[in-house]
């Protein structure tokens, strides 16, 4: 059976959907929503067989954590045991926001939901349609991104019905999200803060704030014998289906590697994509051309990266070549999905030319 589709904004809320909503997710059910990140599929999080229901709904490893999303600060002391006080300081900058903090979990949080970890990860959304949906559902919704397992996050609802709307009960459509990449996640089960996952909240911002935090050292790194503490962190994620190269280097060399690339590539009969931005768009040739913002705006690439990605699979190209974006406040963020989608294969294109 297909999902029910119900559409509404945070300024026109249709709260008799909402309360519908609720109620599937207190009762074990999964309903899609939107955040200011990403859409999430949201499942109640003290429930052992809806977490389970995730997991089999997206085709997702049963060991990758899922974030518990809260409404209410309050909430928060009832499924950490300890809240130390970088979190607290964290919580009263950036939340309600695109920042999830893993803290030890309560015993109220069963490991289905932790993927087996002894600590949780918890955010506090923004988005006034996700804040009233968790309450609704009973306060804690545990929520990854609403796409299957590996595949470009959704950043509309069109992309969870294409992806899971034969999986699930309820998609509320809330439009296009905001920022499009999700949450900053910082560990502080460590003795110094760690970024796990880079986002919106940059790791300057977060030491401009608490001062000792530290990037983790195999965020660039696929290591399958780690077992993650974070979404994302040991899979191959935001995978488009072509086979995704990142050319990086100056601007005119990466240009003309990449349409060397290209020319090669449809001389083979193969169909090729190329990611660029406003400023380059029209220097490539013999290949479907999409921009993805401009580096003036650097949001702009963030927010279309994932719909980007969408869109090649649409087109049905065979390869794609994307410039590098090592842009000043999210370039981490950004670089680390396109790395994960790659698969880590980074052309250097001065290199490339020798």
């Amino acid at each position: 059976m297909r999902a029910e589709v119900v559409a509404m904004t945070g300024e026109n809320l249709d709260m008799d959907a909402i309360k519908k909503a609720g109620d599937i997710l207190k009762a074990g059910g999964l309903v899609a929503f939107p955040t200011e990140t990403v859409y999430g599929l949201g499942g109640n999080a003290l429930d052992p067989q809806a977490s389970m229901k995730i997991y089999a709904a997206k085709g997702r490893p049963s060991d990758n954590p899922l974030i518990v999303h809260i409404a209410e600060l309050e909430q928060l002391e009832k499924i950490t045991t300890e809240i130390p006080e970088g979190a607290k300081i964290l919580a009263e900058k950036y939340w309600p926001g695109p920042l999830t903090m893993i803290l030890p979990k309560a015993d109220i949080v069963p490991r289905e939901t932790t993927g087996g970890l002894d600590s949780v990860a918890v955010r506090f959304p923004s988005d006034k349609i996700a804040q009233e949906l968790i309450k609704a559902g009973g306060g804690f919704v545990a929520a990854p991104s609403a796409n299957t397992s590996g595949r470009p996050s959704p950043t509309m609802a069109e992309h969870v019905e294409e992806d899971l709307g034969d999986a699930i009960d309820m998609i509320i459509d809330g439009g296009q999200v905001g920022i499009g990449l999700e949450s900053t996640i910082v560990d502080f089960t460590e003795d110094v803060p760690v970024v796990l996952r880079p986002g919106y909240i940059s790791l300057e911002m977060l030491q401009g704030t608490l001062g000792d935090v530290r990037m983790d050292k195999g965020l660039l790194i696929t290591d399958s014998s780690v077992h993650p503490k974070a979404p994302g962190m040991k899979y191959r994620h935001y995978a488009p289906k072509a086979d995704l190269s990142i050319v990086e280097g100056a601007e005119e060399e990466v240009v003309s590697c990449i349409n060397r690339l290209t020319e090669e590539a449809a001389a083979k009969g193969m169909k090729v994509g190329v990611i660029a931005t406003d400023e380059t768009k029209e220097r490539y040739a013999h290949a479907d051309v999409l921009s993805i913002g401009s580096r003036e705006e650097e949001e702009t690439i963030a927010h279309h990266l994932y719909e980007v990605l969408r869109d090649f699979d649409d087109d049905r190209v065979d390869v794609i070549y994307s410039e590098a974006f090592y842009t000043p406040k999210m370039g981490q963020a950004i670089m680390n999905r396109l790395l994960k989608a790659a698969g880590h294969k980074i052309i250097n294109a001065q290199e490339e030319k020798k």
